[in-house]
């Protein structure tokens, strides 16, 4: 069943929050890295000295060294239930998530599937796209700022946003940092290709047309 517009808003800020504020910012103070990653299910911190050992969102819980809290309640709670600080990356970025420490937490497990379908279908095909056409072992990065997850060669954006205010479902990117011309580049930042019903096959031949085009400028 495919989400409402409201819950798949939700749902998207909240892990937005999580993300960012209770995973990244603590993962940001103790390792000196935002860089998160997808895994099946949702998506995770690295590993971490001290405890906890690592953060990791699965399905609608925070998983905080096997121990899983619900994604529910305030933030703030769900930060100190974790033994974390409620507080995102400082100085690696202004916060962009939307939700507070005080900010009911609501996320619909439809919706949350949604997401993490598009980030693992990204994640793979980002992997043998640049594995292809750069290095084996590039290593596509879950992005807590905007909650994408993507690779950048040659100046050029590849990658998988969970939606936004101008899309408001999960799509691929090609995002050129010099603006591009032609019909295959429909949005300000570039090219757009909404995810629902697409195959691997389909998402890599977009991301290769969009290499061939940026490539010839």
């Amino acid at each position: 069943m495919t989400p409402d517009e409201d819950i798949r808003v939700s749902t998207r800020q909240s892990l937005h929050a999580v993300a960012e504020k209770v995973i990244a910012g603590h993962q940001y103070r103790t390792i000196g890295t935002i860089r998160l990653a997808v895994r099946p299910g949702g998506f995770t911190s690295r590993d971490l000295p001290g405890t906890p050992v690592r953060l990791a969102v699965d399905g609608t819980d925070l998983v905080v060294d096997g121990r899983r809290l619900p994604l529910q309640g305030t933030l703030g709670d769900l930060a100190a239930a974790a033994g974390v600080e409620c507080l995102g990356p400082e100085g690696a970025y202004p916060s962009s998530a939307k939700l507070g420490p005080d900010d009911e937490l609501r996320v619909g497990g439809a919706a949350a599937v949604e997401l993490y379908v598009a980030w693992v279908l990204g994640d793979a095909v980002l992997r043998a796209f640049a594995g292809d056409h750069y290095a084996a072992g590039l290593e596509p990065v879950l992005w807590p700022e905007h909650l994408d997850v993507a690779i950048t060669v040659d100046e050029v954006n590849y990658g998988v946003s969970p939606g936004d205010s101008g899309i408001a479902e999960p799509y691929a990117y090609v995002g050129p940092h010099a603006p591009l011309e032609g019909p295959f580049w429909t949005q300000p930042f570039g090219a757009a290709l909404l995810l629902d019903g697409v195959s691997a096959a389909s998402l890599r031949a977009f991301f290769e047309e969009g290499h061939d085009l940026a490539a010839r400028g």
